[in-house]
């Protein structure tokens, strides 16, 4: 990833691949960054079932974001730098001193997970040359970290793969493949997410459609299309997980991204293994002959 010049006026967000120290745990490191010649931009985060660690370049603070159930409107005013570590769903709040029940729906200063300072962490990104030097930093610390937590509960990574959006069966079927009942499935996804697998599986399923959205986005295709490849019974299935998860109806929350994201974002990073494993799927061979030819 390499800095990025803005247009006046603009915004941007770049993810790239976490070094191979994280890679095992975390899903990508992002920089997004504000143009100070412009207005506050609004930035609205969906659920994705996962932990994030952020950073604002300047300031004195990093904040650990929890799990969501629900969607997040923020300003981030003209100027910011704001540079993130993402883990991998199923990744436990553990790595960073905390509990998913703790820290669902919630942002948490860093130094209260840790249980100590995180002030030379955020001098390191404040002074960092780039914002790519401050994402590297940000990184850094947490590899160091992660480097004594506990590994991921293995049913729970388990789970977030049997869960996933091109796969056609639900939480009954994810309970029965892993040999544990309903009850034990949703325990573990609690103490893992802070939430439920059915909760989970609605989240996955639209970072499915989310995924989709990306790869066909240049082609026609439809929601009615999109609400199939991604898992859903039909398009009014689809517009009720929106709402639910977005606070838009499909077409809204689309064009919303198309107008303030666009080009300036790039989330290949998180969506390429998706779109990789939807637009190839087995469960997708009764629409792969209708489906516009792209690449994953």
């Amino acid at each position: 990833m390499r800095a990025e010049r803005h247009a006046p006026g603009g915004q941007t967000y770049r993810e790239r691949l976490p070094g191979r120290d994280l890679a095992g745990v975390a899903s990508c490191v992002w920089v997004q960054q504000v143009s100070p010649d412009g207005p506050a931009y609004e930035h609205r985060t969906v659920p994705n079932g996962c932990v994030e660690v952020a950073c604002i370049k300047g300031a004195d603070v990093a904040i650990v974001v929890g799990p969501r159930e629900e969607p997040v409107v923020e300003l981030l005013p003209p100027g910011s730098t704001v540079v993130g570590v993402r883990f991998r769903a199923g990744v436990p709040a553990a790595v960073l001193g905390g509990t998913a029940r703790e820290l669902v729906g919630r942002e948490v200063e860093l130094d209260q997970a840790w249980g100590c300072s995180v002030a030379v962490l955020a001098e390191r990104v404040a002074l960092a040359p780039t914002p790519d030097d401050a994402a590297r930093a940000l990184e850094q610390e947490i590899a160091a970290r992660c480097a004594a937590a506990p590994a991921p509960d293995a049913l729970v990574a388990a789970t977030v793969d049997r869960l996933q959006p091109w796969r056609r069966g639900g939480v009954a079927e994810a309970a029965s493949d892993l040999f544990i009942s309903p009850r034990q499935l949703r325990r573990r996804c609690v103490a893992a997410f802070g939430f439920g697998p059915k909760t989970l599986h609605r989240i996955l399923r639209f970072q499915g459609f989310l995924a989709l959205t990306q790869a066909f986005s240049e082609h026609d295709v439809g929601l009615a299309w999109l609400a199939a490849a991604a898992g859903y019974f039909d398009q009014a299935h689809l517009t009720h997980e929106c709402v639910a998860l977005t606070g838009l109806t499909p077409a809204a929350f689309l064009e919303e991204t198309r107008t303030s994201c666009g080009a300036n974002h790039d989330h290949r990073a998180s969506f390429a293994g998706l779109r990789r494993a939807l637009t190839s799927s087995a469960n997708m061979a009764d629409l792969y002959e209708k489906r516009p030819r792209v690449c994953a």
